[in-house]
């Protein structure tokens, strides 16, 4: 396999710590941003001289561009760009403060969002690269209690797939990584919850949120498994624009998307007719 240079955000926990740990074992370079100088130099322990980390909050759009620049001539071409950085916000739509919403889409949208963009015209001048985002088997399928953060995994998943379509003339691939549950501490410290004030819904959310604390530490994923899968697509020569991880999550999407298909088909004959008799077809 040919050495790479990676760059992936939000390294120090999570998928974004296996993703890292994959690509190193694999003899790749690696650059990984964290939040604090503790989580820098653990991260640059996992293989000194391989592993190099930034402070980064991907929030801070000028230094997302900064840190990127800065990488592009300090370690190299970037070959492989993970957009991982965010968290969980969990609540119902009704009880999520509209502020807490616009924080989970300023972390999981835009966040991932401000990184590619600057990542991109590097590898668009080189004509290669392979551009990569985190969503979510919740970019795909929706669950009570997580519609703000299905929301930012929806709106990620479009980001990506208009993208792949525009840069694909250059070379440059797209993969949007739409993990399952997995053993990582997304449901625990990675988690924010908002505060439950409505008791209609107590029936439906309570048993929801229980049983995702419970789950916690005990999930079906395995991290080191998700970071070997993604290594292997980021050496073919035509890897997916989606790549699912996880096989609840093969189930529940897959699910998802046939109720979709047959809502389409069933009312068919209705979206039809409000065309004009003539007009241009897209």
């Amino acid at each position: 396999m040919q050495r790479q240079n990676w760059l992936i955000t939000g390294v120090s926990t999570g998928l974004g710590r296996a993703f890292a740990q994959a690509a190193l074992a694999a003899g790749h370079t690696v650059v990984g941003t964290v939040r604090s100088e503790a989580d820098l130099r653990a991260f640059e322990g996992l293989k000194p001289g391989c592993a190099r980390g930034r402070i980064l909050d991907v929030t801070d759009d000028h230094a997302v561009s900064d840190v990127i620049t800065e990488v592009e001539r300090g370690v190299g071409p970037l070959d492989v760009v993970i957009a991982n950085a965010g968290y969980g916000l969990e609540g119902t739509f009704e009880e999520t403060p509209l502020a807490e919403v616009r924080r989970q889409f300023e972390i999981n949208v835009f966040g991932a969002v401000a990184t590619l963009q600057a990542a991109l015209p590097h590898m668009r001048r080189r004509r290669r690269g392979h551009l990569m985002a985190v969503t979510s088997m919740g970019g795909l399928m929706a669950v009570p209690g997580m519609s703000a953060y299905c929301g930012s995994k929806f709106a990620l998943e479009g980001v990506l797939e208009a993208l792949g379509k525009e840069v694909a003339q250059f070379g440059i691939h797209v993969t949007a990584i739409e993990p399952g549950s997995f053993r990582t501490d997304w449901a625990g410290r990675s988690m924010t919850r908002a505060a439950r004030t409505i008791d209609d819904y107590d029936e439906l959310f309570d048993p929801l949120r229980e049983a995702r604390q419970k789950a916690s530490g005990n999930q079906l994923g395995n991290p080191a498994k998700a970071g070997e899968a993604v290594v292997r697509i980021a050496s073919v020569d035509q890897p997916p624009a989606h790549l699912v991880l996880g096989s609840d999550a093969l189930r529940l999407v897959t699910a998802a998307r046939t109720a979709v298909d047959e809502d389409i088909r069933a009312w068919e004959t209705l979206s039809r007719t409000t065309d004009f008799d003539e007009g241009a077809q897209l």
